[in-house]
């Protein structure tokens, strides 16, 4: 997509709460796994059942994920990112996150939109009812909208530049050496005086 600070695409109406990170990404992968391939882990236990929702023709090539309330709780596992991220997610809509998790996919440039769980229950209904209608996140707006649904967008102000400004972390800090340096020399010389 062009625009950094949008996504469209269909979705897929996750009805649960409480995803955690290992259903995303069942532990017995988590070994082998790597950022690339293996899109067949997300949600591998689920995906059993041939009624389960990411099995619908319907859902084919959906870009964004809706979930409900607690999306990613559990252990810190990267590989549920990637999991998301292989089969094509990126964007996932829940009314709550884990912060580890959100934190992982924040990093990684998967976009977490948290919204009330009214908007949730909404989106749901209407992406039942048309699989092709489109879901627009702008995240410089901190706005939704899919066909008559429309929302604010939580996201706290690190987490939004982060995903506007992508980059690399460790040169983020590097960039700061003066700061740093100057900080460091002025609580060595505290320690050295001692305390007053």
């Amino acid at each position: 997509m062009s625009e950094p600070a949008l996504r469209r695409g269909t979705a897929v109406p996750l009805r649960r709460d409480d995803v955690d990170t290992d259903q995303l990404a069942p532990a017995r992968f988590v070994p082998y796994f790597r950022p690339s391939g293996f899109t067949n882990i997300l949600f591998a236990d689920w995906r059993a059942d041939p009624a389960f929702v990411l099995n619908q023709p319907a859902h084919q090539g959906a870009t964004v994920l809706v979930a409900g309330r607690d999306f990613g709780t559990g252990s810190s596992r990267e590989s549920a990112v990637w999991a998301l991220q292989s089969a094509g997610f990126e964007v996932v809509v829940a009314s709550r996150f884990g912060d580890i998790f959100r934190g992982n996919a924040t990093m990684r440039g998967l976009w977490t939109a948290e919204v009330d769980h009214e908007v949730i229950e909404r989106l749901w209904a209407a992406v039942e009812a048309d699989p092709w209608l489109p879901v627009t996140v702008d995240l410089a707006a901190r706005r939704l909208t899919c066909g008559e649904v429309e929302s604010p967008v939580r996201i706290a102000e690190p987490l939004l530049r982060r995903l506007l400004e992508p980059g690399d972390p460790i040169a983020e800090t590097l960039g700061r050496l003066p700061e740093i340096e100057a900080y460091e020399s002025a609580a060595a010389g505290q320690r050295r005086s001692g305390p007053v």
